[in-house]
């Protein structure tokens, strides 16, 4: 395995590698380069959501994080599809992220969660037919992020020109890696398949409407930060219930492991330091293999920035609250999902 090959190796593919070498001398190898690959990721990311700040502004530096999940992940993933329909759907998921947030933001609640709904519900249709490759968690967690931290004015017309901008990148990386793909699907297919009888397409409907209702009730709360609460679900709903129960425990366990380590980092080191924590935080998802850890480091970024607006006591309560609100609210509805379909099939079953 080359240098370049063994820097394409997940976190959990480096420490299997690192777990089967025998040889001590390689196995310091395989160590370096994994420590290497974990800097340089956290470098780059660091490199980019730092240049879209100073071209967009600081309130738009979540354009620049949005942009990097796509352009990390297109790098490998496809649409199931023709690649140039890919781009057809890459310019119909930047559309959708360009102006659902916004508009999801100047009206109420109840307005907002049918304009939640319809966005999330195409970003599920035109970026995770291929459902293998996950892409819904990219592109749905960009359209959370870009509405949970809003902006209007000037600064909304630069963080429309990011998005073009991201949009023409992604689609340069999407064309170049995926160019030879010998998909037949049209961009067009991707609605004519789209069936409630499916399983893929109840899974649609179901992620859709578990994630937009979860931040309806945040929302009609009066609390703040309610993609939290849409971020846990959109995490924990997995295409089968099954395979939510151990994701729905770890979301709501390891958010608190988070908070609970980010509190003592926040005690614990001098004022100066916390903007660095979402850095230690980064870092730590470097060299986590396993959703778990994942999940609480992620937790140090966002409880950075809100603890500066809430207090960090509030911040850290509000966010073990919706993570630990939207797995449980997950895997309820889920459940309540699963009987229905399974009622309905019988009596029509009954009824042929």
């Amino acid at each position: 395995m080359t240098f370049y090959q063994e820097l394409q190796l997940s976190s959990t593919g480096s420490k299997q590698l690192i777990k089967n070498t025998t040889d001590p001398k390689e196995k310091r190898k395989h160590i370096l380069i994994y420590n290497f690959k974990v800097y340089l990721v956290m470098v780059f990311c660091v490199a980019v959501v730092t240049l879209y700040s100073k071209i967009t502004g600081n309130d738009n530096s979540v354009v620049g994080v949005t942009v990097l999940l796509a352009v990390l992940v297109l790098r490998q993933a496809d649409f199931g599809i023709r690649t140039t329909h890919g781009l057809l759907s890459l310019a119909g998921i930047f559309g959708i992220l360009i102006i659902g947030p916004r508009l999801s933001n100047m009206v109420s609640p109840v307005p907002a969660f049918f304009i939640n709904a319809a966005c999330i519900l195409l970003l599920m249709i035109l970026g995770c037919h291929n459902v293998i490759m996950y892409n819904h968690s990219t592109f749905v967690l960009g359209y959370l992020l870009l509405m949970g931290y809003d902006v209007t004015g000037r600064a909304y017309v630069l963080r429309v020109e990011g998005l073009l901008v991201g949009m023409i990148l992604c689609m340069v990386i999407f064309y170049k890696n995926q160019k030879n793909r010998p998909y037949r699907r049209t961009f067009l297919d991707l609605f004519r398949e789209f069936d409630l009888h499916s399983s893929r397409g109840r899974w649609y409907l179901r992620l859709t409407l578990i994630v937009s209702s979860a931040m309806l009730i945040m929302s009609l709360l009066g609390l703040p930060r309610a993609m939290w609460a849409g971020i846990a679900c959109m995490s924990v709903c997995l295409p089968f219930t099954e395979d939510c129960k151990g994701r729905a425990g770890k979301r709501g366990l390891f958010n608190i492991v988070g908070c609970l380590i980010f509190v003592v980092l926040y005690l614990v080191l001098p004022k100066s330091m916390y903007p660095y924590i979402g850095m230690i935080g980064g870092i730590g998802v470097g060299y986590s293999a396993g959703y778990a850890w994942q999940t609480a480091f992620n937790t140090f970024g966002a409880l950075s920035i809100a603890s500066g607006l809430f207090g960090m006591p509030a911040a850290v309560m509000l966010r073990i609250g919706a993570n630990v609100f939207g797995a449980a609210y997950t895997m309820i509805l889920n459940k309540l999902g699963d009987k229905a379909v399974q009622y309905f099939g019988v009596r029509k079953n009954a009824q042929a």
